[in-house]
């Protein structure tokens, strides 16, 4: 009986040893994502750089990228 449970617990520490490597993955691909989503905030603050926000008339269209 003893070794049936020793290769339960050794299935679960298994188990649980890729669930963690999956969640690591998981966390450092949102950490990617978010480092991106700041850089692109931090860069078009006003966001007339991407066109997201309104142009006033007069405004010079020079610099906006697509």
């Amino acid at each position: 009986m003893m070794g049936c449970d020793m290769t339960t617990g050794e299935d679960r520490r298994i188990v649980i040893a890729k669930d963690m490597a999956s969640l690591q993955g998981e966390v450092e691909d949102l950490r990617k994502l978010v480092n991106t989503l700041l850089t692109i905030i931090m860069e078009e603050a006003d966001g007339v750089q991407s066109g997201a926000a309104p142009v006033h008339a007069g405004t010079p269209r020079a610099g906006i990228s697509m």
